[in-house]
């Protein structure tokens, strides 16, 4: 019985000696948040941003199929009818919390995406671009297709203001 019980205890000092350095590590590396939970809630613009790029793919879609080029005023009207929603929703969603967004078109951003990615000249694969109101458009094959949009988006909290101009790409950019 004697050989039993240091038996026993010989086999609890082996598990604390191999659970040791576990616990110290723990201890070393300590409690780390969510990384991204935590940005969210630090600066809610990054998701502004997310819902808006893919308003942007998802409503640049249906352009092409129901614009010729010779409409693409219509197009680009039409196209920010139906990102208004969206535009809206976000503007307004946070407010209880105490978080103000603001949407705006930029059509400077809009037009330096242009010179950057639309080429010009006889080598080009298709037809010239355009921007319009914060919305570049592009010939192809006689009907307009929507290539990006520049915002400016502005967010508000009780911490800070942040300010971003970003150009999102539709499906044909």
């Amino acid at each position: 019985m004697k050989e039993r019980g240091q038996l026993v205890l010989v086999a609890a000092v082996l598990v604390a000696v191999a659970l040791a350095p576990v616990v110290l590590a723990y201890l070393q590396l300590g409690y780390h948040d969510d990384v991204r939970a935590a940005s969210a809630v630090d600066d809610p613009t990054g998701d502004t941003v997310r819902v808006l790029d893919r308003a942007v793919t998802r409503e640049s879609e249906s352009v092409p199929g129901t614009y010729p080029w010779t409409e693409r005023s219509a197009a680009v009207t039409a196209f920010r009818e139906d990102l208004e929603p969206v535009r809206s929703r976000l503007q307004t969603a946070e407010i209880e919390r105490g978080t103000v967004t603001e949407i705006e078109y930029n059509a400077t951003a809009a037009s330096t995406w242009q010179s950057t990615n639309c080429p010009s000249g006889p080598g080009r694969e298709f037809g010239p671009c355009r921007t319009d109101r914060g919305v570049v458009v592009q010939d192809r094959v006689g009907r307009t297709h929507v290539l990006a949009v520049g915002v400016d988006v502005t967010t508000t909290t009780d911490q800070g203001e942040t300010e971003v101009t970003v150009v999102l790409k539709g499906v044909g950019g």
